[in-house]
């Protein structure tokens, strides 16, 4: 069982700062700091940021110590969960942070992956033990972190029946797919998958499940594939799921996929912001 995790919010939310494809009046203000702050910083209630209600599912879940991952130019999270670079304490969590340094030859970060290694190299005293990694938009369960914490073995990922979300079906088909071996071993995962593929991944009860990112990882075996993941040849950037397969290919059966069917809130644009107060407001109730 792991007390530790890693949020990355290193990116630049580039779909966050895009036009809303509705605009609805009442959420100016939200627009306004989508535009000037790091998304999972927006106060969706009107009075606290969407990372808290994270932090706060990952501190029921039994978590204590908290890695960001923050972007060079954002200021909004220190701001906010304290300066020091490491033990902020915000509530029971010790919150540290590490910077997504982007390289001199581009305009923005490398990716997930590297966002990972950066993280991991802040944190050395690591090595030898079990983490989380989530992403900074997605709200997950305070049972799900628990089911991930919980289980055997050294590397998982949360495994989404993709017929327990609420997202339409044409933002659904966007979601990467999951196939695993007749063990429940991650072999692949297939980014913006074709129709013909998704039906292809079905298990034998016709269920697809879908990768929302939160794995846990053992330091030692996944930092060297981060250290050396490859350039994706079409975003142009290092993305964790090719650390990963690459380890699962040297590696079989190294991490298992844990079947799982909820919701899941999903903070990427400003078309989200409606849906996922609504979403808080039935977390609260």
């Amino acid at each position: 069982m792991t007390d530790k995790i890693v949020i990355l919010a290193g990116g630049i939310s580039s779909r966050m700062k895009e036009k809303p494809k509705k605009i609805e009046n009442d959420l100016t203000n939200l627009y306004s700091q989508a535009d000037s702050k790091a998304k999972s910083m927006i106060t969706l209630d009107g009075k606290k940021p969407f990372l808290d209600y994270l932090l706060s599912n990952t501190m029921a879940a039994g978590i204590k110590h908290v890695l960001i991952v923050i972007g060079e130019k954002d200021k909004s999270i220190p701001e906010y969960y304290g300066q020091k670079e490491s033990g902020n304490v915000f509530e029971k969590l010790l919150i540290s942070y590490a910077v997504q340094k982007i390289p001199a030859h581009r305009e923005k970060p490398w990716g997930t992956a590297d966002a990972l290694y950066q993280g991991l190299l802040k944190v050395p005293h690591w090595k030898g033990e079990e983490f989380l990694v989530v992403n900074s938009d997605n709200l997950y369960s305070v049972e799900s972190i628990k089911l991930i914490i919980n289980c055997n073995y050294k590397n998982a990922l949360l495994d989404y029946d993709k017929a327990g979300f609420r997202f339409d079906a044409s933002r659904v088909s966007r979601f990467a797919i999951t196939q695993k071996n007749e063990n429940g071993f991650l072999t692949d995962i297939i980014e913006k998958p074709e129709q013909e593929q998704i039906n292809a991944c079905a298990d034998k009860n016709g269920i697809v499940r879908v990768s929302m990112n939160c794995w846990k990882f053992f330091y030692d075996q996944i930092f060297p594939y981060l250290e050396t993941c490859p350039e994706n040849p079409i975003r142009k950037e290092k993305e964790l799921p090719t650390a990963v397969l690459n380890m699962v290919k040297d590696h079989q059966n190294s991490l298992f996929a844990i079947p799982i069917k909820e919701h899941v809130p999903d903070l990427t644009s400003k078309d989200d912001i409606s849906s996922v107060i609504e979403d808080l407001k039935k977390q609260q109730n």
